[in-house]
């Protein structure tokens, strides 16, 4: 029944891939515009970006291994620091009070804000991974502090009566209890992150990457290559979210799907 439902879910991915492109075919041939170029000549687009390379001799793989190079070590960096952190001030309370004045209005400002700071400021590679840092950071932590509130009193209890000490008690009921809530501000911050390197690769001066690739040939006004660098942002960013997904999943076989 399972295999049923994948090869069903297959079936109707490709038939809305197919409505998709074929609407915007339609949409392309009606305006007639060379500002909306259709699937065709994205697709040949395509093609010459991957083989040939864009205007400066970089190709599209070379321009996304570069993105995600970036994003990796950004999200990585507030990966280690957000989930120590999240987890000590979901246990200390006083933490988190003494915390939150600072925490609460910085992480309202809008991490393309901090972008003409990073330029003056950073330089090279490190421009890159603060920028994702900062975007990918607060997700994760907000998400490691609730699940670490959300621990059950009782197993906390349980654990002390059989003489368990706080360490114990951290790293085999809190974090675990936690676990799930983790993955989700992983997955919220790995969006964020992506979404943040594409707008910092566009302002940035470093020739490689998607984002620049796009502010490239928008000058040019070639639009079509500009779709591709689009639609290889989208696919890249599909791919790392279903990774943490399976991983989530794996982890986490004992949580039942609702399925309508």
């Amino acid at each position: 029944m399972e295999r049923i439902d994948q090869v069903k879910g297959i079936l109707l991915g490709v038939l809305s891939l197919t409505v998709f492109f074929f609407i915007w075919q339609l949409i392309a041939w009606s305006l007639n515009s060379p500002f909306l170029p259709g699937p065709y000549e994205v697709l040949q687009a395509f093609g010459r970006i991957s083989t040939t390379g864009d205007i400066d001799g970089y190709t599209l793989p070379s321009h996304s291994l570069t993105s995600i190079y970036r994003v990796a070590l950004g999200f990585g960096f507030a990966g280690l620091t957000a989930i120590p952190l999240g987890v000590f001030m979901g246990l200390k309370s006083s933490v988190r009070s003494l915390s939150t004045p600072i925490i609460e209005p910085i992480r309202f400002i809008p991490p393309i804000a901090w972008i003409p700071l990073s330029i003056i400021l950073l330089s090279g590679l490190w421009r890159y991974i603060f920028l994702i840092w900062i975007g990918a950071f607060f997700p994760i932590l907000l998400n490691t502090i609730a699940g670490v509130k959300r621990t059950s009193p009782v197993l906390v209890d349980m654990a002390k009566t059989f003489g368990a000490d706080s360490s114990t008690i951290t790293s085999r009921i809190v974090f675990p209890s936690a676990l799930p809530e983790i993955m989700s501000g992983l997955r919220v911050g790995l969006g964020v992150g992506w979404m943040c390197i594409v707008a910092a690769e566009m302002i940035g001066g470093d020739p490689e990457g998607l984002g620049r690739l796009i502010i490239k040939y928008a000058n040019l006004l070639q639009i079509d290559v500009v779709i591709v660098g689009m639609i290889a942002i989208g696919i890249i960013g599909l791919v790392l979210n279903y990774g943490i997904l399976t991983v989530e999943k794996r982890l986490f076989k004992w949580r039942v799907e609702v399925k309508a």
